[in-house]
């Protein structure tokens, strides 16, 4: 696979597909830059090579097209939004057209001069994007004669910008951007090239979010830690009283399978031996500790509790190579934030002794930008759900397609 950080973009018109969907206040200003920040070293590499740059990228769900409805509720998709964001991290102007696969998109794309930024309008305006139809994909790549994908966040999906456009660039000419190559080296490194032990935490609501990841981990981990509402589906399965913990009556017999999957394999998995339990699911609810397989009827728990977090922060400080997907409880309130936030430091701490530690899943990157944490680890991943299917084991459509 060829990278950006390798091609010399000289004189070239580059199609970039980033992954701008970020998050936009009532004013549409963007109160999250992680994701345009990520796009800025390829962008960067380009202008500075003497390229032009074309970036495409999608925006949250619109349900129709725009053009029928500038005015109108889909206007919120508009990609317009964020180019003030987009030329203050680059420092220069940023042409827009609101449209990505009009004539005008495609009259203004081929006059681009050298070091011109143009940003086409949201992708999925068109549900051909979605569908990943090949005369879209077609149009799409009039915009450049250089393809790179540089939006790992959406290389588990076959959209026509991700993956079909790929199709009409010669090999030499289609290539991962410095975020996806970063994304897939990091990845590998530890489903591949883990030093041992590896220890992978998983958290989250449900078991059957994480079936496949846990299926794929007992082949690689030493350790696997499930804590988060997943894990009382766990106790339960062993005969424990959880309460009014959340949990998934039908997964129990999986869980249990699970366990004994991982003790043919030698791998541990460790759940949490308790947890701090509330009346009710709310910030101010009246809270206690209790042991995870004795939880009275009518409380729930909602995050782990300090013996929990001793033991597993043990197992973590003796790791090598760390996972970590999906927080330890309702980190979102703050009275249940605890747990996550020791686990994050936790994890920060074996970072320093040595290990390599690659967080990824949407709650967990919110978890340790919030604990402001993001710098202390090996590598924070912008993609969930790609993450998510990259370590259970299948092949992401955006990247084959760069193959």
């Amino acid at each position: 696979m060829l990278k950006a950080k390798d091609f010399n973009f000289k004189q070239t018109r580059a199609l970039v597909r980033v992954d701008f969907n970020v998050p936009l206040n009532n004013d549409f200003e963007v109160t999250d830059t992680t994701r345009i920040d990520a796009a800025l070293p390829t962008i960067q590499k380009i202008l500075k090579d003497g390229g032009s740059v074309v970036l495409m990228s999608h925006l949250g769900r619109p349900k129709v097209a725009y053009q029928s409805v500038q005015l109108g509720a889909e206007a919120k998709f508009s990609l317009r939004h964020i180019i003030p964001t987009l030329e203050e991290k680059l420092g220069q102007e940023v042409l827009f057209v609101d449209d990505c696969a009009s004539e005008e998109a495609f009259t203004i794309s081929k006059d681009l001069k050298k070091g011109e930024v143009l940003l086409l309008e949201n992708l999925r305006f068109y549900e051909d994007e979605k569908q990943g139809f090949d005369d879209f994909a077609q149009l799409l790549a009039q915009h450049g004669n250089v393809y790179v994908n540089d939006a790992f966040g959406t290389a588990h999906r076959a959209h026509a910008s991700t993956t079909v456009v790929a199709d009409y660039f010669e090999p030499q000419y289609k290539m991962a951007g410095f975020l996806l190559a970063a994304e897939i080296e990091n990845a590998q490194k530890v489903l591949n090239n883990a030093e041992k032990p590896l220890t992978a935490i998983l958290g989250g609501a449900k078991v059957s979010d994480k079936i496949e990841i846990i299926k794929n981990l007992l082949n690689i981990a030493d350790n696997i830690i499930i804590g988060g509402g997943m894990s009382y589906t766990f106790f339960k399965a062993q005969g424990g009283k959880i309460g009014n913990s959340l949990v998934e009556e039908d997964k129990q017999e999986l869980a249990l399978e699970l366990l004994k999957q991982a003790k043919e394999k030698g791998v541990n998995i460790i759940l949490p031996s308790d947890s701090i339990i509330a009346d009710d699911f709310n910030n101010e609810a009246n809270t206690k500790t209790a042991l995870n397989n004795d939880i009275s009827d009518g409380w729930m728990g909602l995050d782990i509790g300090e013996k929990a977090i001793e033991e597993l922060t043990a197992v973590i400080l003796n790791s090598k190579t760390i996972l970590w997907n999906g927080p330890m409880g309702v980190f979102e309130m703050e009275n249940f934030s605890n747990g996550t936030k020791k686990i994050a430091e936790a994890i920060v701490k074996a970072t320093k002794k040595g290990a390599f530690s690659l967080v990824g899943g949407g709650d967990s990157v919110a978890a340790v930008n919030k604990f402001g944490f993001a710098d202390k680890v090996s590598f924070v991943s912008t993609g969930g759900g790609a993450m998510l299917e990259f370590f259970e084991g299948k092949e992401l459509p955006g990247v084959k397609a760069l193959s």
